[in-house]
């Protein structure tokens, strides 16, 4: 029996994406406050058993003017992002912030679209997991099986969007914490190449920027409007421009068919199934796709995961100063100090890491002379229980569990190329399983056109569609 939750109902949002709710406001067959009061009560409804958000500002903020292409529509922003008037505590308790004095450079292009903002959704202490889950403090659950993982680093804003209290919510993803938990969701997520948009300020201090901004959403048109969107605010003007995508293009597309995570490691059997059905999905629909061999090896994610300890231990050394007074070491999860430990113990391979993270481009762009995308999972195995990264497990043993699980998503990161999250099908614990389109530095574009193919191909059941006895026939077999 699968323990599902949402809060789809016959209110105004209905089960409406962002494109079609802001087409009722734009007709004023709804406004922005009935909007905004309608995902409001569905948020009191069912949080107390998700747990997805973690703080509200003390009035709803609305858009200044209608001008965005999303005015009006609800949403959360992620706790690691600022937006003036609430605090950006990172998913830690080691300290208390005070509200942002101003939006983030980030925000202001986020809330360019027009939508309303009703709070900060909840993630892992600095985006650390893919879980979102927490030593001292209940996790945030999946709305498919509410025994299990919601996926992270933007997990809070994927039960929200996945649970229907709204049809969209800010992610970023440092290592899959966009892909990862829409993955483990159902949903759509888009990681962006490096510079396609504007950095936050958590970016700007890195010495290698792995981190990209995007949104959780329920369709790919939604998806696609927000790049576009997005890019009429602030365009990179070495990048070549996305605009709106539509839909599928009618070129037919070499691609990559890649099984092999970069520890070595095969996909388990459900996973496996799931990249098979989207490899036989693009081949219906007349796409080329053949097996192409991992360029990678697990020296990359080693030297992934020692760069995250690198970031813990300048925490660990400048938190007071980072985050002000309050900062508390003592406080952190036992992951954030047990990376800080690991990068200790490697201290003297700082130089040759860096060196070779910022050359990881020229290997990745090499599988793109033969081909347009490549297609991979998302994950080594479906989503876990609750528990299985839990950040008091020892920290050794769950960095090995890290290594086994999400050997596929930080290539990307690394690399700073476009990376596609798309569900595919569900687990026979009834959570979703999600398969991943990658593409060239700069090749957005692409990546949305064979979204559009798979959703197509591939209607992925709504949350609404699991009875207490099961799932729906999108069942892994």
């Amino acid at each position: 029996m699968t323990d599902h939750i949402h809060a789809f109902g016959d209110d105004i949002l209905a089960d409406h994406d962002a494109v079609a709710l802001a087409q009722l406001i734009r007709a004023r067959a709804a406004n922005p406050r009935e909007v905004a009061d309608a995902a409001v009560a569905r948020a009191e409804r069912i949080e107390p058993r998700i747990r997805a958000i973690e703080c509200s500002p003390a009035a709803t903020r609305f858009a200044a003017t209608d001008a965005g292409i999303w005015y009006g529509i609800p949403t959360f922003v992620k706790d690691n992002t600022d937006v003036a008037g609430l605090p950006t505590n990172h998913g830690s308790a080691a300290f208390r912030a005070r509200p942002a004095d101003r939006d983030d450079a980030y925000t202001r292009q986020f809330l360019s679209t027009g939508v309303t903002v009703l709070g900060k959704s909840r993630m892992p202490e600095f985006g650390l997991l893919p879980t979102t889950e927490f030593g001292a403090a209940e996790p945030t659950r999946n709305p498919w099986n509410t025994e299990y993982s919601v996926g992270g680093s933007s997990g809070g804003a994927a039960a929200l969007v996945a649970a229907g209290v709204v049809p969209v919510a800010h992610g970023s993803d440092g290592g899959g914490s966009l892909r990862i938990p829409a993955a483990c969701t159902g949903l759509v997520a888009l990681k962006p190449s490096r510079h396609r948009h504007l950095d936050n300020a958590q970016a700007r201090r890195l010495p290698l920027n792995v981190i990209s901004e995007g949104v959780l959403t329920r369709t790919v048109r939604d998806t696609a409007t927000y790049t576009a969107a997005s890019e009429n605010y602030w365009r990179n003007r070495h990048l070549i421009p996305i605009g709106m995508v539509h839909g599928p293009a009618d070129r037919r597309l070499r691609i990559g068919l890649l099984t092999t995570s970069v520890t070595g490691t095969e996909p388990d059997a459900e996973t496996r199934v799931a990249v098979e059905r989207a490899a036989t999905l693009l081949e219906k629909a007349g796409h080329q796709v053949e097996s192409v061999a991992q360029p990678f090896s697990r020296r990359l994610v080693e030297d992934f995961v020692s760069y995250f300890g690198l970031l813990m231990q300048v925490t660990l050394l400048t938190g007071r100063y980072l985050y002000g007074s309050t900062f508390d070491p003592r406080a952190l999860e036992g992951i954030t100090r047990g990376l800080a430990r690991y990068y200790r113990h490697r201290l003297v391979r700082t130089p040759a890491m860096l060196y070779r993270l910022s050359r990881a481009g020229r290997t990745y762009a090499s599988m793109f002379d033969h081909y347009e995308v490549v297609l991979s999972p998302v994950l080594a195995h479906v989503v876990p229980p609750l528990g299985y990264f839990w950040p008091t497990v020892p920290p050794g043993e769950l960095i090995d569990r890290l290594l086994r699980y999400m050997s596929f998503t930080p290539i990307n990161n690394v690399t700073g190329t476009p990376s596609m999250t798309m569900p595919i099908g569900l687990a026979g614990s009834g959570v979703p399983i999600g398969v991943l389109l990658n593409g060239a530095y700069g090749d957005e574009r692409t990546l949305l056109e064979l979204a559009y193919v798979l959703e197509a191909e591939n209607p992925f059941p709504r949350i609404t569609a699991v009875e207490s006895d099961g799932a729906p026939d999108h069942r892994q077999r």
